[in-house]
């Protein structure tokens, strides 16, 4: 997504669906109908990556905020490791998914 912002090939903010999505840095914002947003990185491969401080974020910007502490983002990211993969100590990305081009 990143290469194709920078190329030009695509827009570096347009709506997707029912997200709004907006390229910035290493990563994008996607934004939903109800304004809860969710940041992402991208990985040198085009994997999206993201920490539980991009967690903690968006669990406050959805529209009953969540007031979440370490030890919940933790615990939950520990019961999804069947889903999750730990690409670099503290970054998640979705387990087995796959890189586009």
């Amino acid at each position: 997504m990143l290469g194709l912002a920078r190329s030009q090939r695509i827009s570096r903010s347009d709506p997707i669906g029912t997200y709004f999505y907006k390229v910035q840095g290493a990563g994008c914002r996607f934004i939903s109908g109800n304004d809860a947003g969710m940041d992402v990185d991208f990985t040198a491969d085009g994997r999206e990556i993201f920490d539980l401080w991009q967690l903690r974020c968006y669990g406050q910007s959805l529209p009953e905020p969540l007031g979440l502490t370490d030890h919940d983002l933790r615990s939950a990211v520990k019961s999804l490791q069947s889903l999750l993969t730990e690409v670099r100590p503290g970054w998640f990305s979705v387990a087995n998914a796959e890189v586009s081009a």
